[in-house]
């Protein structure tokens, strides 16, 4: 069992990102804009909603997760881009 804390666990997620979003980082990541992932962000919200209306519980665990990750990709694009930091959101 991992014994790490929510914002230990939080502050992994948040380097993570910010190590794919690096000069050495995923291309991919790098690329990508605010405007360029509101699609995946819109479209995991909506799977999001489709599992509290289906009460699958399991898979919110997952779709969670997944909207978690683009909420701090955004956060961390804003802060190289605006100035924005993680604790301001």
């Amino acid at each position: 069992m991992n014994n790490k804390s929510i914002g230990e666990r939080f502050e992994e997620l948040v380097t993570i990102v910010e190590r794919l979003r690096a000069p050495d980082g995923c291309p991919w990541d790098r690329e990508q804009t605010s405007a360029s992932l509101l699609p995946y962000l819109l479209e995991e919200t909506y799977e999001v909603i489709e599992s509290v209306d289906e009460k699958n519980w399991e898979v919110l665990k997952e779709e969670l997760g997944d909207l978690l990750l683009h909420v701090v990709f955004q956060a961390s694009i804003a802060t190289e881009v605006r100035g924005l930091t993680s604790m301001k959101v």
